[in-house]
């Protein structure tokens, strides 16, 4: 089971890239929920409305590391953007029946050439 969700976080960071987002929506449960700092438990309709966008800013993102503890699951990232800039978010995941049931993100700073940038007040 820990394979199976280290994989399909693996493969939604995949699909976000591809603009896949029927990847995505198959990959959620009926009851999602997505929450961060901006966001306050939205069900899967809403995060879609809300918070997806076309990913063509992405350059990519690296993976630098997940930890899954049966149905939960952490993974930080890296996303680097098209101009250059970059940020780290780490997301907490929860699955049930075989599919995303919640994921709470807690976003990072930004950084760029490998360092912090300060942050805005």
């Amino acid at each position: 089971m820990p394979d199976d969700n280290e994989r399909m976080i693996r493969d939604l960071f995949a699909a976000y890239l591809a603009n896949d987002r029927q990847h995505v929506s198959d990959a959620l449960a009926d009851d999602f929920r997505f929450t961060s700092p901006f966001d306050d438990e939205l069900d899967k309709a809403a995060y879609f409305e809300r918070c997806w966008k076309d990913t063509g800013w992405i350059a990519r993102h690296e993976i630098e590391r997940i930890f899954v503890r049966g149905d939960e699951a952490f993974v930080t990232y890296r996303c680097l953007a098209t101009d250059g800039r970059s940020f780290r978010n780490t997301e907490f995941f929860t699955f049930a029946g075989g599919k995303v049931r919640r994921i709470e993100v807690y976003f990072g700073a930004a950084r760029q050439d490998g360092r912090f940038l300060p942050q805005r007040r």
